[in-house]
């Protein structure tokens, strides 16, 4: 599971859409691990008009994939969005990974 903290909130996609809790506050509980993906300066407002136009476009909740369009896409188009960064390709391959199996 991936997730992207930001303006003290921690947002995700799953199959019920994209969901946002205080930072740790998913039901899988705390993280096993944090990556700093960098600092944004994308105003809140912007950010959260971004994600609800992500909400009703790519990021539906029937748009949910575990393996094609899953936290990790998700993260990494925000992370994009916000820092113009990736998140690493270690976490965006996994799912690939676990298919070639």
């Amino acid at each position: 599971h991936t997730s992207i903290v930001v303006h003290k909130d921690e947002f995700f996609f799953g199959s019920g859409g994209i969901s946002s809790c205080p930072p740790g506050g998913t039901l899988l509980g705390p993280p096993d691990s944090v990556v700093d993906v960098g600092s944004t300066e994308v105003t809140e407002e912007i950010f959260l008009e971004y994600l609800s136009s992500l909400g009703e476009s790519l990021f539906r909740g029937e748009a949910y994939n575990l393996f094609e369009h899953n936290c990790n896409t998700f993260s990494n188009e925000v992370a994009q969005f916000l820092t113009g960064r990736k998140i690493p390709s270690y976490i965006t391959d996994l799912p690939s990974e676990v298919l070639s199996t």
